[in-house]
């Protein structure tokens, strides 16, 4: 029985060793790669390299103008009212599995953001006119 136990051991602590090698070879390459490319690429530093890239349009003003808070809210109600499908996959898998109980739970959940959706509504928060 011990002899087993020891067994188990080795093979676990050579598991490790192995994935240690991987992670100092993975990193070796990537300080390779990196520090060939900044001595071997090219150099050539132009107003038109140097410039933002703005999609084609050519940038005008300071791009740390004040923000209304409103749009950052509205980003996070976004993300997330988005989990919450998510959500729906698993019970969608397992429709038949979960039966009745399942289905009980997914509208307990369904009922709590709606109840909460109609709270953001009331509290206006998704009305960005300022």
């Amino acid at each position: 029985m011990t002899n087993l136990f020891l067994l188990d051991a080795a093979t676990s602590n050579t598991s490790y060793f192995i994935i240690g090698i991987q992670l100092i070879f993975v990193i070796g390459l990537i300080i390779t790669m990196v520090t060939a490319s900044a001595l071997l690429g090219p150099k050539r530093k132009t107003k038109d390299k140097l410039a933002t890239f703005t999609s084609g349009i050519e940038s005008h003003g300071d791009a740390r103008k004040p923000v209304a808070v409103k749009y950052f809210l509205v980003a996070i109600l976004f993300v997330l009212f988005d989990v919450e499908v998510i959500f729906f996959y698993p019970y969608a898998v397992n429709f038949k599995a979960l039966g009745w109980q399942g289905f009980f739970a997914v509208l307990m959940f369904v009922s709590f953001f709606l109840i909460g959706f109609t709270y953001i509504i009331k509290k206006g928060a998704l009305k960005l006119d300022d």
